[in-house]
This record gives structure tokens, C-alpha cells and sequence, in this order.
């Protein structure tokens, strides 16, 4: 991934196939290395790759990221609750998603 493409991931495009690497999603969410560790300790999100150095993100990662950065600046939820936040709003997307289904057949 260049340049080009975390401006394009920055400015909110998110393309799944692309993975970045930690370098990248640090800057792409103005987060230091360590605080992705914390959330990859908290299972908050899960690096593809078995060695640090090969770590790639997905594009839901990302977004994973940002979520947990505004719960954390905007309401100060500390990151077991940025975890169990995040996970809620899964489970309230896909039955989101679901009802959708179930409405439209």
C-alpha cells in the first residue's frame, strides 16, 4: 500500500483487500504503537500474520480503531468497556441487518 492509499483510507474509504501494516494504521488513526497493542491484548482487533513485523490490518480494523478512539476520547470508556462497546454494536448492526432482511422478503 502507498502513500496515496492511506490518504484514501484517512479520508474514509476503506477497501477490505488492502491491509495495512501497524506502521500505517498507527498514522492513518493518529494512535501510537502501543495503543494498538492494548487493543490487540484486549482482542479489540486481530492482526493477520504471525510475526510483528508481518502484521497487516483490514479495512475493519480501521474501523474498529476509530470507534474505540472516540469512545475512549469522547466518553473515556477505559478499553475493557471500548471492547465490550464495540462488540454490542456488532450484535445491534447485524440484527439491524437481519430485521432488513426479514422486512424485505
Amino acid at each position: 500500500m502507498n502513500s496515496n492509499n492511506i490518504l484514501l483510507v484517512h479520508s474514509g474509504t476503506v477497501i477490505e483487500d488492502d491491509r495495512l501494516t501497524l506502521e500505517q494504521l498507527c498514522e492513518a488513526c493518529n494512535v501510537s504503537v502501543d495503543w494498538i497493542h492494548s487493543l490487540i491484548e484486549e482482542s479489540i482487533i486481530e492482526p493477520h500474520g504471525q510475526d510483528i513485523q508481518l502484521w497487516r490490518f483490514s479495512g475493519a480494523c480501521l474501523i474498529r480503531v476509530r470507534k474505540a478512539i472516540r469512545l475512549q476520547h469522547d466518553l473515556g470508556v477505559n478499553l475493557a468497556g471500548i471492547a465490550l462497546a464495540l462488540d454490542l454494536i456488532g450484535e445491534i448492526e447485524s440484527l439491524r441487518e437481519q430485521m432488513k432482511m426479514l422486512s424485505q422478503s
